[in-house]
């Protein structure tokens, strides 16, 4: 019995180049480029968005983080709830955004997942409020929610 990957339909991290082009803190760093200081910045954020990269299967997003001590994180699509997108105007001028997940899988147990700075971010969006629902109809399940108030 072969226990092979799922294949990968997308791989992503936040970017740093959105986030200089795409945040006015970016464009500020930029400016300080002018006296040293904004590459020191943007090094600090470019090792910061290495650290995470976004996996998307079929049935999960997978989290690898860590550059030299590794974890992997797996979020079953069935159980995510909402997929949602956050962009100011520089953002959208830039064509980057911040996607929120709220799942019921321990691993946005204390919060929604945020992937801050993503490129495309619409069309990464849209297919994976796709493959969450190609994935509850292949598993025959419907998120529900239960009012806490009636408990």
């Amino acid at each position: 019995m072969s226990s092979a990957m799922p294949d990968v339909i997308d791989r992503f991290r936040s970017s740093t180049w959105g986030w200089l082009r795409g945040t006015l803190l970016g464009w500020l760093t930029l400016l300080l480029c002018f006296v040293g200081v904004g590459l020191i910045i943007i090094l600090a954020i470019w090792v910061r968005n290495l650290d995470v990269t976004y996996e998307l299967t079929e049935d999960r997003l997978i989290l690898r983080k860590g550059i030299f001590v590794k974890s992997i994180d797996e979020i079953e699509l069935y159980r995510v709830k909402n997929v949602r997108m956050d962009f100011t105007l520089v953002n959208q001028w830039a064509g980057i955004g911040t996607i929120g997940l709220d799942s019921s899988d321990e691993t946005t147990r204390d919060g929604p997942l945020v992937i801050p700075h993503v490129e495309r971010a619409a069309e990464r969006r849209e297919e994976l409020r796709r493959l969450v629902d190609a994935a509850r109809q292949k598993r025959r399940v419907r998120e529900l929610d239960v009012a806490s108030d009636l408990l």
